[in-house]
């Protein structure tokens, strides 16, 4: 019996790093085998020690491997990091056919042309998202393929980072040994798996929270508008329970995921008791622990309201917002999202993907099998579409010996 068909994708976080081996189904994906270990290594979502990096994913991938019996030479992964950052571009170019129908070359060119922008020389572009294409000063196309026109233009979103963290990155999965198929962002990653078409089209925020990193990627008619990756996360919430209410940071992990952003609605002081990793019982106020987290948690969703504001969509997503990621479960958070951004909110899961359907913390890992399948079936249709061709032109050689 052959082995089926795998993608597998690996999601190298601040907190964790975790892996999936999945395979197509007809309702979905069925994941294959799965594992999470400890980071090391890696500081606000960007690789400081590559060999503890590459330690890390080839023991996490070998996990996943042997409870899916199945090898692995290839991955998706996930980039991440507050040195991202997106910028939006216009190219111009002619169209190059005399009979002004618009080719792939022509639509490569404008998009090379919209690239053609100012960036210092540690940065790269890492990703381009054609937001529409201008036929004459025709707006609104998403595919200007086979259309006539003298004039194209692009409009594109260019996502940019530093050049060393990208290939600190590739070389830390390279020494694990497994190639790289691709580096993807990893709100946009979480936007594949967890967003509907009628929410990209409309305009919605994904907001990935992880341990360190809070990702925020901003979607309307169907593509990427805007995105950027804040350098605060859920361990900054944990490190102000720990200084705030004088504990250690085991305790005050305990009580941030047992208290959560709750306590922020609660107006009466109580005291409150809880063991600490050590056996011993301590105790500290709830109208303390409320004015940390609200602190902490407030200074967030103001960044993140200041990011949306650039765009001027701060309150102005048809759609609202959908929390995803670790800290997506962080109890009580929804309706505090709701509150600070005057938005809908609600939780982001990967649909179709069993058993990880009600865990948001896999929303990454779900999105970059989703953009693995995608890649890998639309470059076998390319090859397929070639050797078709090759196979017409060997029979059309053929039959001209019988041609007088």
């Amino acid at each position: 019996m052959s082995k089926p068909h795998t993608i597998t994708a690996i999601d190298i976080g601040t907190g964790s790093v975790k892996a999936i081996i999945a395979t197509p189904e007809d309702s979905g994906f069925r994941v294959l085998g799965m594992a999470e270990n400890m980071s090391s290594g890696i500081r606000k979502g960007v690789v400081s020690d590559t060999e503890k990096v590459s330690k890390m994913i080839a023991n996490t991938i070998e996990e996943a491997s042997r409870e899916s019996d199945c090898s692995v030479g290839e991955v998706y992964a996930n980039i991440n990091g507050g040195h991202i950052f997106s910028t939006s571009s216009r190219g111009i170019v002619s169209v190059s056919r005399a009979d002004q129908n618009i080719s792939q070359e022509d639509v490569d060119r404008v998009i090379e042309a919209a690239k053609a922008f100012s960036l210092p020389s540690n940065r790269e572009i890492l990703e381009v998202v054609p937001r529409e294409f201008v036929i004459d000063k025709e707006g609104g196309i998403k595919d200007p393929l086979g259309l006539k026109g003298v004039r194209l233009e692009s409009d594109i979103v260019a996502i940019s980072g530093f050049a060393r963290y990208s290939k600190d990155l590739k070389q830390a999965i390279l020494d694990a040994g497994f190639q790289v198929n691709d580096l993807v962002l990893g709100p946009l990653a979480s936007g594949r798996a967890v967003l509907t078409q009628e929410e990209k089209e409309l305009g919605v925020a994904v907001i990935d929270i992880g341990a360190a990193t809070t990702s925020l990627a901003v979607f309307e008619e169907g593509d990427v508008l805007y995105t950027c990756v804040l350098p605060v996360g859920m361990n900054n919430l944990r490190n102000d329970i720990a200084i705030g209410l004088q504990v250690d940071i085991e305790t005050a992990e305990l009580i941030k995921n047992k208290f959560g952003v709750s306590v922020i609605n609660e107006k009466k002081a109580k005291k409150e008791k809880i063991k600490t990793s050590e056996g011993d019982d301590i105790s500290f106020q709830r109208s303390e622990l409320r004015k940390i987290v609200e602190a902490r948690m407030t200074e967030v969703f103001n960044e993140i309201n200041s990011e949306l504001k650039k765009i001027s969509r701060k309150a102005n997503l048809p759609a609202g917002v959908v929390l995803t990621g670790g800290g997506a479960n962080t109890c009580g958070l929804v309706d505090f999202a709701k509150k600070k951004m005057e938005l809908n909110c609600r939780i982001g899961h990967a649909r179709r993907f069993s058993p990880l359907d009600d865990d948001p913390s896999f929303s990454v890992l779900c999105g970059l099998v989703l953009y693995g399948f995608e890649m890998e079936e639309e470059e076998g249709g390319v090859i397929e579409m070639r050797s078709l061709r090759f196979l017409w032109q060997k029979i059309k050689k053929i039959f001209r010996v019988f041609i007088p």
